[in-house]
């Protein structure tokens, strides 16, 4: 994740919205596409489907997606062979979510209105048709029948049939019809209040105009626009009579990439005290629906009963419960404080001595701009000279070399067939492996503009399963990112924090092109939810590398390769807050925790119980009247589920530290990487994928869950030291 406002990051990913209420997997699709071949020339429609040749396209989408589930259905109310059953089911899953996860892209990134209109119709439609076959109890036996009679089952099939049963039982099939009605009604509710959060961030990011223009860096002001100040104090969008103009300044829209720009380099701070409290206080709108949402989510784990939806949502993931999570954030939380102390009162220090004022305290619109001066200066690091170094072409050609160096295979770029895109800058690139053949699609859309989903995320489009013998439907899949600048990609410089959000999305996307499970259920990111973050935060390891980085970084003019001495110096600056910003991660996981926890039986405001986590848990100040919950889309997509990051933190750095470390771009790093965890995608238990790829001490068992082993993230964090002579200073006898 990338900081929105003051460290939490952008990036998510949507399928948790659906899983949490879909008994069938709502994440692959059955129908044909061109997108998963190389033909080219021939039109087709959007993603390769020939349906969506124009916006209407997805009715039809929607009516053949449910004939030919019906179909399914039919066929196993004649319960066939067990194996027939489950393959079966497989099938209306992968069928409906061709149209689900089409229209989940669309609306989140197509220009063209009318497809977003349909996309959202398509959406809703198929969402209903979901609803009768979460309650349709001919399904249900059956599958129950499968999972009792399946002895001669694969080892994938029988857990494919445990998990379709669990996912029933789960959505309320078992319920009396008054409960199970409820049920349906609440995940109605609870998607419609989910769009809405999300919709309303977009709807109303804030602003704040600041005159004059001096006050904003020259380097950043392509990012803002332009606005004049009448003689009566209006602020005007255009010029109009210039004799009623007094003077030109900027309207800041306080989106969460343009809010870190602008508290990282203005030096002003009344200008970065207006960009973060308004950054932090909007969409007021979201306070009813975030109150509406943790009320639904809350009524729905009673009636299925759970003590809080926390529970609920834990109950299939690898921690299985809040007691095992809560006692993993509240340790982590005190190892960290000392060291997150320290470097706050370092950077309170500097804004002492840069301001003259002896004792002046440090503000939360300060600590962005004061640590970056604190990096730049010991580092020596100028942000445009390492930018330089990472043209967006040279980029792309560094998830090349990943999975030549790793897998063996190739990506090449592929011709889009009139139709299948959705805007002239997507590219559409083919894995390649010289013995298997085409692993895999991805397409890229990179750029950021109007109206598309603002972060940066993988989207499935469509999931791997085996539909015979001989044929495997290939996985696709879109990375979408929302780099600034130009279309022409050589004009196009990333930022290093871009460059490792490319490698953390390209991480997921990998995971399902690499997949090679049987059964779409199980495809690629289909994992438990505290298992998902593991390989995107593995990859970003490769993008601090220098063994990996010399490969690919080259300046824009002269081609010369990144030099070692700045790759140091980009690796230091990342050590020095390690700790506020570990610090603030576990903060976000305890929000997450608390909201969806058990809910006290005296009601208190969600901005109530943000303020006192934020004082408990950080070490810096609370500023009243900043709600930052409002617009952390974490809390609708990873419900109860923001500890994941924490948990791939911690197997990510075990991973890199027993087998990536030492050789990093090996063969025999990416086979033991894709053979022994990626192909397997959700097909096996996450322990056993965790054990098997790196050995023992990568996680431990805690109060009937699973919880991961932290030495090696402590240790790269440096954070190992400090805990033992804290404990040490604790231990001490008082004097007397």
């Amino acid at each position: 994740m990338r900081i929105p406002i003051h460290g939490f990051h952008p990036k998510f990913h949507l399928r948790q919205i659906l899983n949490s209420r879909f008994s069938l997997h709502p994440k692959t699709r059955q129908f044909r596409s061109r997108a998963v071949s190389r033909d080219n020339g021939v039109p087709t429609g959007l993603y390769g489907f020939d349906h969506l040749k124009t916006a209407k396209g997805f009715r039809r989408f929607v009516d053949d997606a449910i004939e030919r589930s019906g179909e399914l259905v039919n066929y196993i109310s004649k319960m066939p062979s067990s194996a027939e059953i489950i393959r079966a089911m497989d099938e209306i899953s992968d069928t409906v979510c061709s149209v689900v996860d089409s229209a989940e892209l669309c609306r989140q990134t197509h220009p063209d209105r009318e497809f977003v209109d349909e996309a959202n119709k398509a959406s809703m439609r198929i969402n209903e048709y979901l609803h009768y076959l979460n309650t349709n109890h001919t399904l249900y036996n059956a599958v129950k029948r499968a999972e009792h009679n399946g002895d001669s089952f694969t080892k994938e099939a029988h857990r494919a049939a445990h998990h379709l049963r669990m996912d029933f039982e789960k959505g309320g099939i078992h319920l009396c019809d008054e409960k199970l009605d409820r049920v349906n009604q609440l995940h109605i509710d609870i998607l419609q209040l989910c769009r809405e959060f999300g919709e309303n961030i977009i709807i109303d990011p804030g602003h704040v105009d600041i005159f004059p223009a001096s006050l904003i860096p020259r380097h950043i002001q392509y990012l803002l626009k332009p606005i004049y100040q009448s003689t009566s104090g209006v602020s005007l969008e255009s010029l109009g009579s210039p004799t009623n103009v007094k003077g030109k300044g900027f309207r800041i829209i306080t989106e969460p990439q343009t809010v870190s720009s602008i508290l990282q380099s203005t030096p002003d701070d009344e200008v970065r005290k207006m960009v973060y409290v308004k950054g932090n206080s909007v969409p007021h709108a979201n306070f009813k629906v975030l109150d509406e949402l943790i009320a639904a989510r809350h009524e729905l784990a009673q009636i299925m009963g759970n003590k809080s939806y926390a529970e609920f949502v834990m109950k299939p993931n690898m921690a299985s419960s809040p007691e095992v999570v809560m006692p993993f954030l509240l340790e982590m939380s005190r190892m960290v404080r000392p060291k997150a102390d320290e470097e706050i009162n370092k950077i309170r220090d500097l804004k002492r001595e840069k301001s003259g004022q002896r004792y002046v305290g440090l503000e939360p619109w300060d600590e962005t701009y004061y640590t970056a001066m604190m990096k730049s200066s010991a580092c020596n690091l100028d942000p445009s000279v390492v930018a330089s170094y990472f043209p967006l072409p040279q980029c792309i050609k560094g998830l090349k070399v990943l999975v030549e160096s790793l897998f063996g295979a190739r990506f090449d770029s592929v011709p889009l067939a009139p139709g299948e895109t959705w805007h002239p800058s997507v590219l559409k690139m083919c894995l390649h492996h010289p013995e298997e053949g085409d692993l895999g699609y991805l397409y890229l859309d990179l750029y950021s503009r109007k109206g598309k989903y603002p972060g940066c995320a993988s989207f499935a489009i469509k999931g791997g399963r085996r539909i015979s013998e001989t044929e495997y439907q290939l996985p696709v899949v879109a990375l979408v990112c929302n780099f600034s600048g130009s279309h022409d990609s050589s004009a196009v410089w990333l930022n290093h924090w871009e460059v490792e959000t490319l490698f953390h999305e390209f991480g997921h996307a990998l995971h399902s092109l690499l997949s090679r499970t049987d059964y779409q259920h199980f495809s690629g990111t289909r994992v438990a939810l505290d298992l998902a973050e593991t390989p995107s935060n593995l990859f970003e390891y490769y993008a601090w590398d220098y063994r990996v980085l010399r490969r690919f970084a080259r300046h824009h003019s002269t081609g010369e390769a990144i030099p070692e001495k700045l790759v140091a110096s980009i690796q230091h600056a990342r050590d020095m807050f390690q700790a506020t910003e570990l610090q603030r991660q576990i903060f976000y996981a305890l929000i997450d925790q608390t909201l969806f926890g058990e809910q006290p039986p005296l009601t208190r405001s969600t901005s109530s119980i943000v303020a006192d986590l934020k004082r408990q848990h950080t070490s810096g100040k609370h500023v009243e009247g900043t709600h930052l919950h409002i617009r952390f889309s974490h809390l609708i997509n990873y419900g109860a589920g923001y500890y994941s990051y924490l948990y791939a933190k911690c197997f990510a750095a075990t991973i890199w530290k027993k087998l990536c470390q030492d050789d990093p771009l090996s063969l025999t790093t990416g086979t033991a990487l894709r053979t022994k965890f990626l192909q397997h995608g959700g097909a096996k238990e996450p322990a056993e994928l965790l054990n098997d790829l790196v050995g023992d001490g990568i996680l431990r068992y805690s109060n009937g869950g699973i919880v991961p082993d932290i030495t090696s993230f402590l240790d790269e964090v440096r954070l190992v030291e400090e805990d033992k002579q804290s404990r040490l200073l604790c231990n001490r006898p008082k004097a007397m």
